[in-house]
């Protein structure tokens, strides 16, 4: 005779251990909300690019709703070149296993011949150099000082997560130089990616300023942001840099920090987003608000969570996915 604990134990059910989702890592989780991150502030800033702040002010109090409009009309939800040239340098990696010059190159001018919702000068100029040679770097220009190189580097970041400084270095300059060879961009990149990669480990906002804000300011003093507000913010590498680096250090959560940014005006799609990477990497998943994850646009949602999930099984050493199973 069974004691009934033994008869349960016997003809219950055998249970099968299933698989946590990927983004329930800490750091899968982390690197998924950087990409929406970097989604969402795009497609919020978009609605008032080239906009002063008073006219924002004027026309919505403060900006706070994904919304789309805008100069490109965009439909709500939808995002721009800061956005789609990041997911199309992803999956090139993805493709290739790791980051490549001639990989981004292609993958760019691709992109390009796709007709863009929008695209920088620099960036169409210099594609159109690489068509002509092959060859996937720019010359250097101190004219090609913009921020169109740091708008696509949260790719490289989750790529190159816990991979030495030096080869960090390498792969940032490797995309970049694509478009921008510029020792002011090439300067705001590696920031921004170690940036990132802190916050994926843990770090906290004042260590990260101390780490990695201070020695970029040392040797570029024009990068200090703590004087004057930065606002109209042009599309100038360090006009970027001083409205993303105030409106992050200047608020504690998510939601304030791209409001803080896109609601300056200027080059706003492209403030929201960069400033939208560090503060998903920042805060994380659950400290996007709802709203604007439902607003944003789906399609773009899934490319940016699966490209954020394969990106840092790369940086695992695990094998990528095929590149027609990546956004």
């Amino acid at each position: 005779m069974f004691w009934t604990g033994e008869l349960i134990a016997r003809t219950a059910p055998v249970r099968r251990r299933v698989a946590p989702p990927p983004w329930a890592s800490p750091l899968a989780g982390k690197a998924r909300a950087a990409y929406l991150g970097m989604a969402i502030g795009d497609a919020l800033g978009a609605s008032v690019e080239f906009m002063t702040p008073k006219e924002i002010q004027h026309q919505y109090g403060a900006h706070c709703e994904i919304t789309g409009g805008g100069w490109l009309r965009l439909k709500a939800g939808q995002v721009t070149d800061d956005t789609t040239m990041a997911l199309a340098l992803g999956k090139a990696i993805l493709s290739a296993g790791h980051v490549d010059a001639l990989a981004a190159a292609t993958a760019f001018d691709n992109w390009m011949r796709g007709k863009p919702v929008d695209i920088g000068n620099t960036v169409r100029r210099n594609l159109i150099q690489f068509r002509k040679t092959g060859h996937p770097e720019a010359q250097p220009s101190e004219h090609d000082a913009g921020n169109g190189a740091a708008m696509r580097v949260l790719p490289v970041a989750l790529a190159t997560y816990g991979q030495p400084a030096e080869q960090v270095i390498a792969a940032s300059r490797a995309q970049a130089h694509v478009t921008h060879h510029n020792a002011l961009s090439d300067a705001c990149c590696e920031t921004l990616i170690f940036m990132v990669q802190d916050f994926l480990a843990g770090q906290t906002a004042d260590q990260v300023r101390s780490q990695r804000v201070v020695p970029l300011i040392e040797q570029f003093p024009i990068y200090a942001y703590d004087r004057k507000r930065s606002e109209n913010p042009s599309g100038y590498v360090v006009d970027t840099l001083h409205a993303v680096l105030q409106g992050f250090f200047a608020t504690d959560n998510f939601e304030d920090c791209l409001v803080d940014v896109v609601n300056r005006g200027g080059d706003a799609d492209t403030t929201g987003a960069i400033v939208g990477l560090l503060a998903g990497a920042y805060y994380g998943y659950d400290a996007i608000p709802k709203r604007w994850l439902r607003a944003l646009d789906e399609i773009t949602r899934l490319q940016c969570e699966k490209q954020a999930e394969a990106l840092i099984e790369l940086s695992r050493g695990k094998p990528a996915q095929p590149a027609d199973q990546t956004p």
